[in-house]
Parts: structure tokens; C-alpha cells; sequence
């Protein structure tokens, strides 16, 4: 089981990590779906990690970190926005 965790732990870090690291590059957008889902993804990860070990402040930080990545995901935009309109505010 440790070896499992472990594997968790590393995945949810290193896609956590992957999305930070896009961003910085300016390759993905912070509400871009792409950069969400990974940071989705491995926040949940490390949720589950962070429930097995029993840490309560590392799952506050991960299950927070997962619901905000959800949030976003639920509100990103499935479309690009509409060009402005010449005469429209």
C-alpha cells in the first residue's frame, strides 16, 4: 500500500507541478480547461493522499485546492467570447 501512495503522491505533484510550470511558460491560460483538469486531477490525488495519512491540514489544502479547480471548470467558458460589436459597450 505504501508504494501506492507513494505513486499517488508523486503523480498529484508532478501534474500539479506540469500545470504551474505551463503557466509560467504562458503555453496554458490559469481558466484555461486544460490547466483546470490537471490541476483537478492532481489535487485530487493528493486529497486521497493526504486522507490516508490522516493530515488534517494537508487535506484542507488539497480538498480546497480540488473544489477551486472544479469551480473554475464549471465556469470556464465552453466557447471563446463573442468579438465586440462596433456601437455595443
Amino acid at each position: 500500500m505504501n508504494i501506492l501512495v507513494q505513486t499517488l503522491s508523486i503523480a498529484g505533484a508532478g501534474l500539479i507541478l506540469l500545470g504551474f510550470f505551463c503557466l509560467q511558460r504562458g503555453w496554458w491560460k490559469s481558466h484555461g480547461r486544460l490547466y483546470l483538469w490537471v490541476n483537478l486531477i492532481g489535487a485530487l490525488l493528493l486529497t486521497v493522499v493526504a486522507v490516508h495519512d490522516r493530515r488534517v491540514g494537508f487535506i484542507a489544502l488539497e480538498a480546497t485546492w480540488t473544489l477551486m479547480s472544479l469551480w473554475g471548470l464549471v465556469r470556464a467558458p465552453n466557447a471563446p467570447a463573442p468579438a465586440h460589436q462596433p456601437g455595443q459597450p
